[in-house]
């Protein structure tokens, strides 16, 4: 499996973008979109569907990431590529990282999506430590059981390591 040729990504972003149109235009959420290829087939795609689900979390590229996950029986991306409207914000990227897909592909990045007025640049700032942009308390609380549930995990026979 190679690396897809500019036409091809560009072919594919061009999906994703139009995916972003589409949802913005249904008043699902913002203007983000993904798909996610494998083979150079589509298997999964989506738009943000923040203010339709009520969800903070049904960002394009984790509802994309979803609907490929079941369309491919998996729980990971091995062998796909992800395209994606704009940079993934860090909760996407973090999706993007566990699915585990060969490749992540953008068109817009995070300083044209803050200058349409998303503060995905900031949630960047945060986690990456240059900056608190959210206030928020973030603290480790020290707690007797913590390591209980990785134990239990452990030793459980026929586990699926992700």
């Amino acid at each position: 499996m190679s690396e897809p040729s500019l036409a091809d990504k560009q072919r594919f972003l061009a999906m994703a973008i139009a995916e972003a149109v589409r949802g913005a235009r249904a008043g699902l959420g913002g203007p983000f979109g993904a798909v996610v290829v494998r083979d150079g087939v589509v298997v999964g795609k989506a738009s943000n569907a923040v203010i339709a689900n009520r969800d903070p979390t049904a960002h394009a590229e984790v509802l994309a990431i979803r609907a490929a996950c079941a369309a491919l029986g998996s729980h990971q991306l091995a062998g796909c590529d992800v395209y994606a409207s704009c940079e993934p914000c860090p909760m996407c990227l973090g999706a993007v990282l566990w699915a585990r897909p060969r490749a992540l592909y953008f068109a817009a990045t995070r300083a044209d999506a803050a200058a349409a007025g998303f503060d995905d640049a900031a949630f960047h700032d945060t986690v990456s430590g240059r900056s608190v942009a959210t206030a928020f308390v973030r603290e480790r609380v020290p707690c007797e059981d913590a390591g209980v549930p990785f134990a239990v995990y452990a030793g459980l026979a026929g586990r699926v390591r992700y």
